[in-house]
């Protein structure tokens, strides 16, 4: 079925972008532009920064949720991961007794064919070791990258599916690039982050596992003396962390922010050049990127504090070790030459994955400040859910609707419809007018329920709407809309979108009734003429003319036309006015029309005013009470005969 309605693909409303004081609640961006109705609450507003983080701990328990179906993987990566660390721990250990062979050559207390045999025997187990380790490693690399790639997929998938099940009021409210920014940016900083950490995070645990067995063989007095600094090491990482946390969400969100202008900008970019409003544009830019540095410099001055700092205890404790070290190899039973190299090596290894936590904890900030954002989308408010509800069958229905005490408002604190009343007839033509924000185009949106009323009823042949499943609803309409929707394809696949079925005899009949086919002929290409990006290689009256096409070519039960014909000049609009009658002909059809003069036929003409209806009648009998239709016809009378 041919809709032209909010849905997928189809431009959001823009934003404005202030300062971040302004707003009071975290994760809402206030719009200035609405596409329907005044006065709704804010969006999902995934762009701008909060005041402080969320829960971090709930954020990285809900992901590792995401991790639960690569579980295998994940046993498998951290058992060749723990091989991998054996391997390392096991080489200095190893290394110790040649260099302590070599020290008893030289005091005399091996002669030189052991201590050639005992070398050429420790190198060879080290070439094993090795070479073992390089296998290992690699494959494990192969699998974390895969667990990432994997996971960002799900992702994806789980957002997408998403957006399928929010309402239309979403669409209304959010801003594209902030929706495209959590699909690329948010998304990529997750899985980056689990590929590049994922495997150091688990080396770093066992790595200081095995380190500290080892170190204790070694020495244990040197141990305990390196144990000392741990405690310095964790309170410092802590408490940096700690403040650096809400920076990386701010930047992550001023990041959704440029990129939403970004988007706005260069779609807009007409009106921005019509309107001389190029240096407003730009300074506005600046302010959302002076915002996004200053909240970057930040982070990261406040991360990158965390491995100089660590580094400083480090150079302490390893001074220390030295030095008791030097104590303890004049002792009666002395430490050895290889024993203390390969303390000091160990206590490298050992302080080397506590130092990377500076790297770890900068990445797990941009982490949890993505996953944050994902889970914002993911927890939008979706449309109710529907099970066993009715489905309409062709040759049952008729095309009766009645509108039954309705109250309806964006905001609870606006009201819009006040129990609204209304029957309309099955083949009756109904055109709704009234002034900007009168409710017409609320009305029809509440009849296809891409809001959902605040009480009443609205009867489909007596069956309440929210008894009928949403799709067996909206299959029955057609809607053609003043902005038209056409995605990056030939025309013939845009004619056919709502009815894939449908044969090429057909879909040229459609665009012959539209008064497009001559059009669509003179192309090099006819109908497999490919359209760009929002179809910028055609006409805005010749994109509207395909979409009435669409709309003609699903034969919809009810046809809903917004100023269809507000894009095409007189002459077509008087042949498209002949192929709507002909298409609305034994159809219920509702139409929204600014142009009065489109409408003068039409079986009952609603003024709606204030989300209420003030007058209906037909267009003499409108005149005749000489009341707001009457007001609002000769105004345009007149202008015309200016």
């Amino acid at each position: 079925m041919a809709k032209e309605n909010n849905k997928r693909g189809q431009k959001m409303s823009p934003k404005n972008h202030s300062k971040e004081g302004q707003f009071k609640k975290p994760l809402r961006t206030p719009s200035s532009s609405r596409r329907r109705g005044p006065g709704r609450g804010p969006g999902m507003g995934i762009s701008m920064p909060a005041e402080k983080a969320k829960d971090f701990k709930g954020t990285v328990r809900r992901l590792i949720t995401f991790l639960k179906p690569y579980s295998t993987q994940l046993i498998i990566l951290c058992i060749f991961t723990i091989l991998t660390i054996a391997v390392m721990v096991t080489g200095p250990f190893i290394i110790r007794y040649i260099m302590n062979d070599f020290q008893y050559y030289i005091i005399g207390k091996i002669d030189k064919a052991t201590l050639i045999n005992n070398t050429i025997k420790y190198f060879s187990i080290l070439l094993v070791l090795y070479a073992f380790r390089f296998v290992v490693e690699a494959i494990s690399r192969v699998l974390g990258n895969k667990v990432s790639i994997s996971l960002g997929k799900s992702l994806r998938n789980t957002m997408r599916e998403k957006l399928e099940k929010l309402p239309i009021k979403f669409f209304d409210e959010e801003q594209t690039g902030n929706v495209l920014s959590v699909f690329s940016n948010d998304v990529d900083t997750v899985i980056n982050s689990i590929q590049q950490s994922l495997m150091q995070m688990i080396s770093s645990f066992f790595t200081v596992i095995g380190v500290l067995i080892m170190m204790f063989i070694i020495s244990w007095e040197l141990t305990i003396i390196a144990l000392v600094a741990l405690p310095a090491y964790v309170f410092s990482t802590k408490a940096i962390a700690k403040k650096s946390q809400s920076k990386f969400i701010k930047r992550q969100r001023y990041l959704g922010s440029l990129n939403g202008n970004i988007e706005e900008t260069f779609s807009g970019n007409m009106a921005v050049k019509l309107y001389g409003k190029e240096d407003d544009s730009y300074a506005e830019f600046q302010v959302i990127n002076e915002d996004l540095t200053r909240e970057a410099k930040s982070a990261q001055f406040l991360s990158g504090l965390i491995r100089p700092i660590l580094e400083f205890i480090s150079n302490l404790a390893y001074v220390a070790v030295v030095f008791v070290g030097g104590i303890l190899a004049g002792k009666a039973n002395p430490l050895l030459i290889g024993d203390i190299t390969s303390f000091i090596t160990y206590q490298k290894q050992f302080v080397n994955p506590i130092l990377n936590l500076a790297s770890i904890v900068n990445q797990l900030q941009s982490t949890v400040a993505g996953a944050e954002r994902i889970f914002d989308l993911m927890d939008q408010t979706e449309e109710v859910t529907e099970s066993d509800l009715y489905n309409f069958e062709d040759n049952e229905f008729s095309g009766h609707v009645r509108f039954k005490d309705i109250d309806f408002s964006y905001k609870e604190d606006q009201e819009l419809i006040k129990d609204l009343n209304l029957e309309v007839f099955p083949g009756k033509q109904i055109a709704i007018v009234g002034p900007t924000g009168a409710g017409k185009t609320t009305l029809v949106n509440l009849l296809m329920r891409f809001y959902e009323i605040g009480s009443g009823s609205i009867l489909i042949d007596g069956k309440k709407s929210t008894d009928v499943t949403r799709n067996s609803l909206r299959g029955l309409f057609g809607m053609v809309l003043q902005d038209t929707w056409l995605f990056a394809g030939s025309i013939k696949d845009n004619v056919k979108y709502g009815k894939q079925d449908a044969t090429d005899e057909k879909v040229i009949e459609a665009c012959k009734q539209a008064h497009v086919h001559h059009f669509i002929e003179t192309l090099p290409e006819g109908y497999d003429t490919m359209l760009k990006e929002d179809a910028i290689n055609i006409s805005q009256g010749q994109k509207q003319l395909i979409t009435i096409a669409r709309a003609i070519l699903c034969n919809p039960r009810i046809l809903i036309l917004d100023e269809a014909t507000s894009s095409v000049d007189t002459r077509t609009e008087s042949y498209i006015q002949n192929a709507m009658d002909y298409m609305m002909e034994g159809k219920t059809s509702f139409v929204i029309a600014h142009r009065l003069s489109t409408i003068k036929n039409a079986n009952l003409i609603l003024v709606m005013n204030h989300g209420a209806i003030v007058e209906q009648g037909t267009h003499k009998e409108l005149l005749t009470k000489n009341g707001v239709y009457a007001d609002l016809y000769n105004a345009q009378f007149l202008n015309q005969a200016t």
